[in-house]
């Protein structure tokens, strides 16, 4: 298991062992099966000799570098840590286009409603819907008006009109803003 090595220096007798991981390496592979593990270390030590002062030593030195595991660890890390700042990124994009919409939407339906408040008479507020041209390209609305029915009070229902409007850009859900404006005609 151990080799010896004998080296004549200044008339002295040095003895080195060398303990080789190859044989750790064999007996581990046949006592548990882990040689797997065992075969991503390195295999040998070099040995050189030191010369401090007169006198001549010799010192181990095991290649430096990384094992296959620990860059796969690295790797993982940096993948983990790179999905989490793309999925945040993702995200803000997403809200600041929803924000968007949000904000021209409202003052799409605050000039329509400006519109719809300068009418005068009753019979010329239609159901109607329609797009805002090409200063708002995908912009369109909807306006839906219904009478409000109350029981016993049939005077007030004819002169009272619930108008629905709804702002929407293309043709996802998510992007639509709904507004609703009673109205009272005297």
């Amino acid at each position: 298991m151990q080799d010896t090595g004998y080296r004549m220096d200044d008339g002295r007798c040095k003895m080195i062992r060398i303990v080789r991981l190859n044989n750790l390496r064999k007996s581990a592979q046949s006592a548990d099966g882990i040689g797997g593990f065992f075969s991503l270390m390195n295999s040998k030590f070099q040995v050189s000799p030191l010369k401090t002062g007169s006198s001549t030593s010799f010192k181990f030195q095991v290649p430096s570098g990384f094992t296959l595991l620990e860059v796969m660890i690295a790797v993982a890390i940096i993948a983990i840590a790179l999905m989490a700042v793309l999925g945040s990124q993702s995200q803000g994009l997403s809200l600041a286009g929803e924000s968007r919409f949000n904000r021209t939407a409202s003052l799409l339906a605050q000039e329509k409603m400006a519109e719809i408040e300068a009418v005068k008479d009753k019979r010329d507020l239609n159901s109607d819907s329609g797009d805002f041209g090409d200063e708002f390209p995908g912009y369109t609305w909807e306006l839906s008006v219904h009478d409000v029915l109350f029981e016993g009070v049939e005077r007030l229902s004819d002169r009272l009109k619930q108008i629905d409007l709804e702002v929407s850009w293309g043709s996802d859900e998510l992007y639509r803003y709904r507004l609703r404006l009673y109205r009272f005609f005297p």
